[in-house]
């Protein structure tokens, strides 16, 4: 594809302030629920419900399949909703309170019976992830329709991850820190008071989120944005369109290793920090947050990093500085806690790529879909790419549980100290925290270095969509 000046595509009204900030507050609950899981499910499900650790395992993969199951389907039944409200809005709405109620369930423990808690969590892990679904990616598919600007939507992802991991991320942690010292380790309270608290707070940031950019998306609710061509084609014929777009499995291929690195080290790390550095569990919260607030200052560092060179120059960049980071911890030992400091902020610089460069080359993909075949399906494209996320990390979760379990971790028993792990367990840990996620950032990286579209490539895009519809207008 040749490339065409940006200076010929026609300028496309930028976001107001306020719109940008509602759209970011969208992202605080999904975002507060799933970091709050990533870091403590499997912990409070070995350690504090004492389900054995592959059994915790095998909770955390029924869920996320069912996760992964169920995003096509909401992807496709949003792009097809007629409302008043538009096809995104009443998901977010209908769903909210469901799904800070759930939230809240998972971090109760009903009694000290093995095999009822595990159909417990099962259950309420299946409801939850439908309920996550229901309102997160309807909220996601809401990119496009707000801008078709290159870099404005790259600078509204930087608002949307601002509250990712401003308050979703550093905010919850310092919440759980706060709430976990007031109680002794291994304690189930603090859990369920961290639970119903954030659970509050995911509800309220949605209605936030509807209430604030409704006016500029219902405002071109007739406009091709909002069209809804995607129920001209049956199911099968969008997932094939969508998995011959090549940019479109290039950044599935991007995604899943930035994620997969995020959230299973981030699965892991508690009992790094517990069982391999032997500091107390009330510190993990600390070490997250230097991860999490570095990210947040380096999201708007390269987000004008990206201006300049593009996407995936800054996501090299990231990515370089985080395999560093991710291979060295592999050879931290127990004392070095300025090192294990040092080594988590240049993590930092690399989770922030990981939220921001993904994101924002997806709706780019949908623009080049939209060129090709004519028709808009940001559902099914946002759905099939966290779909094959979700099953890629059920399956790296339920491998690390397996993992753990045959080396030999001890989730202990209720009412007792915490076990002294076997060398074999502790090494399982070093593993899985270091070797395996910088293995799969490297294939992310490889994917990373074939994506075409550059801020070139998209802006003829673009130009070739407007002179279409112009000649549309006139046929």
């Amino acid at each position: 594809m040749n490339s065409t000046p940006s200076s010929t595509v026609p300028p496309a009204k930028k976001l107001d302030f306020w719109t940008k900030l509602a759209f970011g507050a969208g992202d605080l609950g999904p975002a507060i629920t799933a970091n709050i899981s990533v870091f403590y499910t499997l912990f409070f499900l070995a350690s504090v419900a004492h389900l054995e650790i592959g059994v915790a395992g095998n909770v955390l993969m029924v869920g996320k399949i069912w996760d992964a199951i169920n995003d096509p389907i909401v992807g496709v039944l949003s792009d097809r909703t007629v409302h008043p409200w538009g096809r995104r809005y009443p998901w977010m709405v209908f769903g909210a309170i469901p799904f800070g109620i759930l939230f809240f369930l998972q971090w109760i423990v009903p009694g000290n019976n093995t095999s009822f808690l595990f159909w417990y969590y099962v259950i309420i892990g299946i409801l939850f992830n439908t309920a996550y679904t229901a309102v997160n990616l309807p909220y996601t598919a809401l990119t496009p329709e707000l801008t078709k600007d290159y870099n404005e939507r790259t600078s509204l992802n930087s608002f949307r991850f601002a509250f990712s991991i401003g308050g979703g991320s550093i905010f919850s942690l310092i919440l759980a820190k706060i709430i976990f010292s007031f109680f002794p380790e291994r304690s189930y309270e603090p859990y369920e008071i961290l639970g119903a608290i954030c659970g509050v707070l995911s509800v309220l940031s949605l209605f936030w989120c509807v209430l604030g950019t409704r006016h500029q998306v219902l405002a071109r609710k007739s406009g091709e944005i909002n069209q809804d061509d995607s129920v001209s084609l049956p199911l099968a014929e969008q997932i094939k369109v969508a998995f011959s777009n090549r940019p479109f499995l290039l950044v599935i291929g991007i995604y899943l290793c930035s994620w997969l690195g995020v959230q299973l080290t981030g699965s892991i790390l508690p009992f790094f920090v517990v069982n391999w550095m032997k500091l107390p569990e009330a510190t993990f919260p600390q070490v997250a947050i230097a991860v999490q607030g570095t990210a947040l200052v380096m999201l708007f560092v390269w987000n004008l990093v990206s201006q300049h060179y593009g996407k995936k120059a800054v996501y090299f960049m990231g990515m370089g500085l985080w395999i560093i980071a991710q291979a060295g911890l592999f050879f931290l030992q127990p004392g070095q806690i300025t090192f294990m400091y040092i080594l988590a902020i240049l993590a930092g610089c690399g989770v922030a790529t990981a939220y921001l460069v993904p994101w924002s080359m997806i709706p780019d993909v949908i623009d080049l879909d939209e060129l090709n075949t004519g028709q808009r399906r940001e559902g099914v494209f946002y759905s099939f790419m966290v779909l094959l996320q979700k099953i890629g990390l059920a399956i790296g979760l339920f491998l690390v549980g397996q993992a753990l379990h045959i080396a030999g971790f001890d989730s202990g028993v209720q009412g007792q100290p915490a076990p002294i792990q076997p060398d074999s367990a502790l090494l399982a840990i070093r593993f899985a925290i270091g070797p395996l996620p910088t293995i799969i950032l490297i294939i992310g990286m490889i994917f990373a270095f074939f994506y075409p579209i550059t801020k070139e490539v998209h802006a003829n895009i673009l130009l070739q969509l407007s002179e279409r519809k112009r000649n549309e207008n006139v046929d």
